[in-house]
């Protein structure tokens, strides 16, 4: 596609950041802290989303599953997640035996809703995890009371929120522990890479185990683990990205600005921030009854606009569950991502908006 839905920018600094790293020879490493450049990072991360601990790992799947792991969720139990979202959140679950309970999606920002969560709470439930999506801030209060009320610990999907807040809280920062993406299509990346964050101790000092064979000092296994580990040269990029975001998210904001302002006098549902909220606009998502029609034109003038998600994760051929999620339903065929990355120009906006503009 000559306008692509999100594309990595990296230039001469994290080229320079890898060759050193190749010419040091010293490419990872399985100390319980992780390497040199992963210790830089993980400081970067935390400061940045303002929480005590970072833990880096190699994918925002790893980063799932190990805090999954890291409160010992264990076949028989329950962990409620929305079907509306990427796959990752759910096989994650899967992954330690556990089974994903699916719920519905709020129609304003496609998150999870609070209402059809509180009715899927039963004895087995052992976690729940709200997904940001779109860099869209799940509704955290109403979370935090079911949260409180029933004692179930919540861990942050926010995979595609990294820089998105809530009232000047990050996501990822509101629970117990918030888990990051660092792939090449998010709004800063590694390469592969992932992060999780928290404020406990215990869960920090559980989460360096866990990604790294459940040892300390080596052969020492105390707790069930993996090799988790984010490689040196992927935690270099990481900080390098790391610095430029906060220019890569005001970018992207401007982008979403003049599109929403262009596209304002049609009928389609654009995207919008409620009170407090920054979203980070990782994906500008708007909703049509003629999604498949736009896209289709939209793709054929080079322009990549996606629809995330056309299958809810329950209706895929693995999952294949008959839950009644109605609006996750209504979402799925419906929803349309636009290009607004930092190198999509103001023409390019234009472009998008005035080919939409000829379709309807």
């Amino acid at each position: 596609m000559k306008i692509a839905i999100n594309i990595p920018l990296v230039g001469k600094e994290e080229i320079i950041a890898v060759t050193s790293i190749l010419k040091n020879g010293a490419l990872t490493s399985a100390a319980n802290h992780g390497g040199k450049h992963v210790q830089i990072f993980e400081k970067s991360a935390a400061s940045f989303v303002k929480s005590k601990y970072a833990i880096a790992v190699n994918s925002g799947t790893a980063a799932l599953q190990a805090a999954l792991y890291a409160l010992d969720v264990k076949k028989g139990d329950e962990v409620l997640v929305p079907s509306f979202t990427f796959v990752a959140t759910a096989n994650a679950v899967i992954s330690t035996g556990a089974k994903p309970v699916f719920v519905d999606i709020l129609k304003e920002n496609y998150t999870i809703d609070p209402d059809d969560l509180a009715k899927k709470i039963t004895k087995n439930t052992r976690a729940i995890i709200p997904v940001h999506l779109y860099g869209n801030v799940a509704h955290v209060e109403q979370l935090s009371e079911i949260s409180k009320k029933h004692n179930i610990p919540i861990i942050e999907d926010s995979a595609q929120s990294l820089g998105s807040t809530y009232k000047g809280k990050h996501t990822g920062t509101f629970f117990e522990m918030g888990c990051y993406s660092m792939y090449p299509a998010k709004v800063m990346t590694a390469g592969e890479g992932g992060f999780i964050v928290t404020n406990n101790k215990k869960l920090r000092d559980k989460l360096l185990m866990i990604r790294n064979h459940g040892m300390v000092h080596g052969y020492d296994t105390r707790i069930f683990g993996l090799n988790l580990r984010l490689p040196e040269i992927n935690a270099a990029i990481a900080t390098v990205q790391m610095k430029k975001l906060p220019n890569f998210l005001k970018t992207r904001k401007r982008n979403a600005d003049l599109l929403s302002k262009l596209l304002s006098d049609l009928k389609i549902i654009l995207p919008h921030q409620r009170k407090g909220e920054n979203v980070n606009w990782y994906l500008y998502t708007v909703a049509t009854n003629k999604r498949n029609k736009i896209l289709k034109i939209l793709n054929e003038k080079g322009i990549g606009a996606a629809s995330y998600y056309p299958i809810p994760v329950h209706k895929t051929p693995f999952y294949k569950l008959k839950s009644k999620l109605s609006i996750t339903d209504w979402a799925a065929s419906r929803v349309i991502s636009l290009p607004i990355h930092p190198k999509v120009t103001q023409n390019n906006i234009e472009f998008i908006a005035k080919t939409i503009h000829d379709i309807l």
